[in-house]
């Protein structure tokens, strides 16, 4: 069966029975949507990364103006979703279609959110220059991000349960690499004290990534949720300790000139 086809007639599901024919039209406009978003927050994010790699102020203000089209969709996806439960009053699955294509669609404007905020860091960095070492973590970050984004799109689309909990299991690994690329960000503002302001603004890009993963998960809590008709029950596995990184001052860490030596650490 063809992903286009498991909307109307998901395995899950193969006996129900839609409220009409209009019903299955009116979602599967409102999946096509859902898609076309997801697929412009996916060139979002690429766009952000490349911006903040070769450092192009301009390009970035672009991806902030950009996130205006992501809100809008969103809005006309839930105008078109109440419309459709007033007008054909859909029930048990049926309902939970629209449901979760309304919690789909809001999940794709916070990683639009974020990308929008990654632009807004760009600008502020106003072209300082990066340890290529760092760019490469954030790259190979950005790079797990947008795949997870494209294999729970996919998910979404062909109504793949293992795929989605796949990707829901995979977020750990952004965790770490965030964790990770905030110590190393640490380290660096503490070497070079002049770099403070261009360090706290790399480590919000890679926690920006961080909090996109966050979201491609819920979506794929939204796609379980759709075809199995429940939540997944157990807890989600995290990795991310970036809210427990600390930066310690010994007695013994003080140089001859006064000055302090800075070592990050996670418990």
């Amino acid at each position: 069966m063809s992903c286009a086809a498991a909307w109307i007639d998901p395995p899950t599901m193969a006996h129900s029975r839609h409220t009409t024919k209009v019903f299955d039209s009116d979602l599967q406009e409102l999946a096509r949507v859902v898609a076309e978003m997801g697929g412009l927050a996916e060139r979002q994010i690429a766009e952000a990364i490349e911006a903040l790699t070769t450092r192009d102020s301009g390009r970035a203000l672009r991806i902030v103006a950009a996130d205006a089209t992501i809100d809008a969709m969103q809005r006309n996806i839930e105008a078109r979703a109440v419309e459709t439960i007033a007008r054909r009053q859909p029930v048990a699955g049926d309902l939970r279609q629209i449901i979760g294509i309304l919690r789909i669609a809001n999940e794709i404007e916070r990683i639009g959110d974020l990308a929008k905020n990654i632009g807004k860091r760009i600008v502020a960095m106003n072209g300082e220059d990066m340890p290529r070492r760092s760019m490469r973590g954030v790259n190979h970050m950005a790079a797990l991000m947008l795949t997870q984004l494209r294999d729970v799109l996919d998910s979404f689309a062909c109504r793949d349960v293992a795929k989605a909990v796949e990707v829901w299991t995979r977020d750990q690994d952004i965790d770490r690499l965030c964790t990770s690329l905030s110590q190393e960000f640490l380290a660096y503002m503490m070497e070079k004290s002049v770099a403070m302001s261009f360090g706290a603004h790399l480590m919000f890009c890679a926690k920006n990534l961080e909090r996109m993963g966050d979201h491609a998960t819920n979506i794929a809590e939204a796609v379980h949720y759709m075809v199995k008709g429940e939540t997944l029950l157990r807890e989600r596995p995290k990795a991310d300790f970036t809210s427990m990184l600390r930066v310690s001052i010994g007695r013994n860490m003080r140089r001859s000139d006064g000055s302090c030596v800075y070592r990050e650490s996670v418990p």
